[in-house]
């Protein structure tokens, strides 16, 4: 990494020779302007007013506009010559707690690397000392043409320096706070907390950005001559009046997104899913009125059944006296003396009579019937 200031670290009577780098980068996509009728740049150029002419970087300065109008010109010799302790100078001026820094103050983070060999161990004094105490520190420094505020704490083996703003830098946020008198109630504030453990945490090193992303896609597709892709209209949904409704359909969507319920939801009293299914079965009363039907007509067929079986019972019966009334008469037949042919036809109306019933004949009855015509 290119440093883009030398200085010192100022820790009491210890000076700690550093260099200062961007800790962080920037992947925003940039634009060029351009014309739009035939694609050629838009260029800015630094045209002196009084000469109309265009000036090179080497003849330009600074200079300071005063309350009239008039330019006062300042130069690096005037810039160099500030009486400031931190014109090279990181002074460290106390060390907090870290919680004691507002991160409305926080600007740009910056790595402080040492500055040749003899820089190490005072540096490693000082990273230690900061990550034993659990404190950062407040320092002021000079940067870019003002003086500024910062905080040096440590990240992993690192001494980090963070810009801040100075206090009166920050805008109080007056008339920003809802003006109506709004009570929050305890179910409510229960769900959100539901929501907010449902929700979890997370790894910040798999959140990226997807705008930056689709717009790569946009120029790579310009570019091969192809048709930029489009974003699918999102689906439009309907004003949530009801917090409650809304926190409890976060709270499913939370769940079902993370994989499933989670002990912070349950405890909260929010119902499951399953819970919420079962709930819907027992009110279903049209069901309860088919259920009761059914059972009504158990009812009927269990009284039925007795009767089906008496009748047929009663029809058994009547069966088998036909049966035996046809036997006594082929038998008084016989005895009389009548013809075979009477007492075989006697005998064929027994039988007749006798499968008429559910009752049939045994092969031995037959048997003793035809010894009785012979």
């Amino acid at each position: 990494m290119r440093s883009i200031w030398n200085g010192a670290i100022s820790f009491g009577l210890v000076s700690i020779p550093i260099k200062l780098m961007n800790a962080t980068e920037s992947h925003t996509v940039s634009f060029r302007q351009i014309h739009t009728q035939d694609g050629g740049r838009i260029r800015y150029r630094k045209v002196c007013e009084l000469e109309g002419r265009e000036v090179p970087q080497s003849e330009i300065g600074k200079g300071y506009e005063d309350a009239d109008g008039s330019v006062i010109p300042i130069t690096d010799e005037d810039l160099a010559r500030l009486p400031l302790p931190t014109a090279k100078t990181i002074d460290i001026e106390a060390f907090v707690p870290a919680d004691l820094i507002d991160p409305l103050q926080m600007e740009n983070a910056y790595y402080l690397a040492v500055s040749g060999a003899p820089a190490a161990k005072p540096y490693t004094l000082l990273r230690e000392a900061l990550k034993r105490s659990e404190r950062v520190a407040i320092a002021k420094f000079a940067l870019r043409g003002r003086e500024r505020l910062g905080m040096l704490r440590v990240v992993d083996d690192v001494i980090v320096l963070h810009g801040l703003l100075w206090p009166d830098e920050i805008r109080a946020p007056e008339g920003v706070a809802p003006d109506a008198d709004v009570t929050v109630r305890d179910k409510e504030l229960d769900l959100a907390d539901a929501l907010m453990d449902t929700l979890g945490e997370v790894d910040l090193e798999e959140l990226h950005d997807e705008y930056r992303e689709a717009l790569e896609e946009v120029v790579a597709a310009k570019a091969a001559g192809q048709a930029p892709p489009e974003a699918p209209e999102p689906a439009r949904e309907g004003k949530v009046l009801d917090l409650m409704a809304a926190l409890e359909n976060s709270v499913r969507a939370a769940r079902r997104s993370r994989g499933g319920e989670t002990a912070a939801g349950r405890a909260a009293g929010e119902p499951s899913e399953s819970e919420t299914e079962t709930e819907a079965e027992v009110r279903q009363l049209r069901q309860r009125k088919s259920t009761a039907g059914s059972a009504a007509g158990k009812a009927a067929r269990a009284e039925k059944k007795p009767a089906a079986k008496k009748a047929a019972g009663t029809k058994k019966t009547a069966a088998g006296r036909s049966a035996r009334t046809a036997k006594k008469e082929a038998s008084g037949a016989g005895s009389g003396k009548a013809s075979g042919r009477a007492s075989g036809s006697a005998s064929g109306s027994a039988k007749a009579a006798a499968a008429k019933g559910s009752s049939k004949k045994t092969p031995a009855k037959k048997t003793a019937a035809r010894k009785r015509t012979a």
